[in-house]
């Protein structure tokens, strides 16, 4: 399929290779489709994942593995992944520096790798015109991170971290990455019995102002992200869900330079909805970037399968929308194909519901904010502070006995519905 390029054909065509929704062009709410979702391609699931899992053998199977030298197949696979991303026409695209080019052990060597990869990801971003939208280092599979990296009780283990990500940054910086993202995979721990975890997040703070200090000293003016995760791997994270990262960064005095990036299968796995993490993240003004898939019902682990819920999708829309868009991210499809979704034309289809329903989400929820009551109802049921003594309490002019006083003068309180079955069917209306 390397000659097929994905276009915009409308909701009425059935080419299953076209793009019924997202039309890039579009504007909606004052900007562009393109604009508005910023779609990106995960590297390490579209081009890196197997298929393989802990009970089976894989079952994607790529040409470019046949070939010896890590440089060379590395170079192989680059080679498809920018003439998949073109085709899509994505204007973006995420890499974990192991994804792509083989690491091995002499962390001198790996540079090298590093290096030479980066140069040919510049020659394929020029011609192409795809921009990285965040690097990042996988300092988590390695088997010296088993006790985490930035986190980890032997300092030699952290060293290892520190030069990986000195080597990412240098790459990200290097092909004009607009953000680089900090995933603490393993920062967490198993049992208080042998962890001191004041010291160890000590130590996670001291090493992100470390490399953020590297950074911005080597030329970098984009955004950090922290991507929160809760027990998987380890049962305890530190960055758990939004609201802990948040309460990390300002502890740590890195909340100016730091931003969030949210994955809905991680929300689901913290207990949350996708849009109840946005919005603690743009209440917050950290609404950095996501990382769009989804779980499965049955399952209470991490499946990174494709988005396709037009309703979820369209409720988180509405938060992205009214938070003013993301700040410095988009929408990247950390999300595979099935184990069973062996051909090429399954990765396509992938990417082309995923973004189709992101789009139908975008125009969704534009209507709902400007042809409905939507906004208008949200702020009727907070009106009680807009005025009187509820606007003295939010202007801290009032006491605790003041409230006791106007809780006896003015009575019981009326029951007042929060109308959540309506404001669920008018989101279905304009679906």
């Amino acid at each position: 399929m390397s000659n097929t390029k994905i276009t915009y054909e409308g909701p009425g065509s059935d080419n299953p290779l076209s793009f019924r929704w997202y039309d890039a062009n579009k504007v909606v709410a004052g900007k562009t489709m393109q604009e508005h979702l910023r779609f990106a391609c995960a590297y390490w699931h579209s081009f890196c994942g197997n298929g393989g899992d802990p009970f089976g053998e894989p079952t994607h199977l790529f040409s470019w593995n046949n070939t010896v030298d890590a440089v060379d197949r590395a170079k192989a696979k680059m080679d498809f992944a920018f003439d998949f991303m073109s085709n899509l026409s994505l204007p973006f695209f995420c890499f974990h520096d192991v994804d792509v080019v083989d690491f091995t052990n002499d962390v001198a060597d790996n540079e090298r790798r590093l290096q030479a990869i980066t140069e040919h990801a510049r020659q394929h971003m020029q011609s192409s015109g795809i921009q990285l939208l965040w690097g990042t280092a996988n300092l988590f599979s390695h088997r010296r991170y088993m006790n985490g990296a930035a986190t980890n009780p032997d300092f030699q283990v952290l060293a290892h971290a520190g030069a990986q990500v000195k080597a990412a940054l240098d790459a990200t910086i290097s092909l004009g990455g607009q953000n680089y993202v900090f995933w603490g995979g393993r920062e967490g721990y198993m049992s208080l019995l042998n962890t001191n975890m004041k010291r160890e997040q000590e130590h996670m703070a001291r090493f992100l102002h470390m490399a953020k200090d590297y950074a911005r000293s080597h030329g970098f003016k984009g955004q950090f992200f922290i991507e929160p995760k809760p027990c998987e791997p380890s049962k305890h994270q530190y960055d758990y869900d939004c609201a802990t990262v948040i309460g990390f960064l300002n502890q740590f005095g890195l909340q100016d330079d730091f931003s969030i990036n949210i994955e809905v299968n991680h929300a689901t796995l913290a207990g949350h909805t996708f849009q109840h993490e946005l919005q603690v993240a743009a209440d917050a003004g950290m609404l950095g970037s996501i990382d769009a898939n989804r779980g499965d019902y049955q399952n209470g682990w991490d499946t990174d399968q494709f988005p396709n819920n037009v309703n979820e999708l369209t409720e988180a829309m509405l938060v992205i929308l009214e938070a003013g868009g993301f700040k410095g991210g988009g929408i990247n499809f950390d999300a595979k194909i099935r184990r069973n979704s062996t051909d090429m034309e399954d990765l396509y289809h992938a990417h082309i519901g995923g973004m189709d329903t992101f789009a139908r989400a975008l125009l969704v929820a534009d209507a709902v904010l400007q042809q409905s009551d939507y906004k208008a109802f949200r702020q009727q049921r907070y009106a009680s502070f807009d005025s009187g003594n509820g606007k003295a309490f939010e202007e801290g002019k009032l006491g605790l006995e003041d409230l006791r006083n106007i809780a006896i003068s003015d009575g019981e309180p009326k029951t007042l519905s929060g109308r959540q079955e309506y404001l669920e069917n008018l989101i279905n209306r304009f679906i």
